[in-house]
């Protein structure tokens, strides 16, 4: 996971100089705080924003560690085998157009997935707006800014949920350890993830939009293991009929029983928030102050009602 989260040099499939995804990735990623080497991958351009371009992956100089690819759905699955056969560790598939479209996009996913189990390879995705470390001076996104540096994770089903707590932080000044738009969670889902950031020492809390568990064992066992030593905020998607049948057809996902989530998260010690302001204000209200010993809590107010 250290190759998606801290690579050392990163390829970008689809890079470009026309305004759109592929040139605000090769952007984003020229960021000073980031000291790696980026390779941009272009059939058509011998340069790509001032970096050498390169036809395909395997013409780099270095092996990625790290492939972030925004291409069209058909032609990502033979861009992950190279990958694969190349030894690249770690890849984000920016390109949508897979289970969220029906049984093509399906069929294209199983393709990539039987590439994957057979490397090794950990895959973020698809269907992403990108990762973000700002610590290390990562932003393989295609979000207008980078975040500040700080020690609080935010995990989101939602690419829009991202640039909404990105915009938010700009105001407030706060700071992530990282941003990760897991979009359909082909491969590495909740439970990588929370394992992951639980052991990050950058990370002291880590944030969630979630529109479906996925596996839920892993979810609820990698929790349960993290949620003790760091809180855990979630909130979830889809809580009505309207809105799981919007999340299914965003990201895919199948919502599940709500009153069962509400007893696995109650269970694994995650709180759960029900509207959007709440999971800002305890998200800041998490990062910026310690964790309360107890249940020992005082309230002063000059009114009885507010108290």
């Amino acid at each position: 996971m250290d190759a998606i989260f801290k690579p050392n040099v990163v390829a970008i499939v689809g890079a470009s100089e026309r305004v759109g995804v592929g040139r605000t990735l090769v952007e984003n990623m020229h960021h000073p705080d980031f000291k790696g080497e980026i390779y941009p991958i272009s059939l058509k351009r011998e340069t790509i924003l001032g970096h050498k371009a390169y036809k395909t992956v395997g013409d780099c100089p270095k092996i990625p560690d790290l492939v972030i690819i925004a291409i069209r759905a058909k032609f990502v699955p033979a861009c992950v085998k190279e990958c694969c056969d190349l030894g690249v560790k770690g890849l984000v598939i920016i390109s949508a157009g897979f289970k969220e479209m029906g049984p093509p996009g399906i069929a294209l996913e199983d393709e990539i997935l039987k590439h994957i189990k057979k490397s090794g390879t950990r895959l973020v995705g698809p269907n992403v707006l990108g990762v973000m470390t700002p610590n290390f001076g990562l932003n393989a996104t295609f979000a207008a800014c980078m975040g500040n540096k700080g020690h609080m994770c935010f995990l989101s089903q939602s690419g829009a949920m991202c640039t909404a707590m990105l915009d938010w932080s700009e105001l407030t000044g706060l700071g992530f350890s990282a941003f990760v738009s897991v979009g359909s969670m082909l491969d590495v889902d909740w439970g990588d993830l929370i394992r992951y950031f639980g052991d990050d020492k950058d990370t002291n809390a880590i944030i969630c939009y979630v529109e479906g568990i996925g596996d839920a064992a892993s979810f609820f066992n990698a929790a349960r293991e993290v949620a003790p030593k760091k809180p855990i905020v979630l909130i979830k998607a889809g809580r009505t009929d309207a809105g799981s049948a919007a999340a299914a057809s965003h990201t895919g996902s199948l919502t599940g029983a709500d009153d069962v989530l509400d007893a696995v998260l109650e269970r694994a010690g995650v709180l759960r928030v029900t509207d959007i302001q709440d999971l800002f204000a305890l998200g800041q209200t998490i990062a910026t102050q310690p964790l309360p010993k107890g249940k020992h809590m005082s309230i002063v107010t000059n009114a009885g009602g507010p108290g």
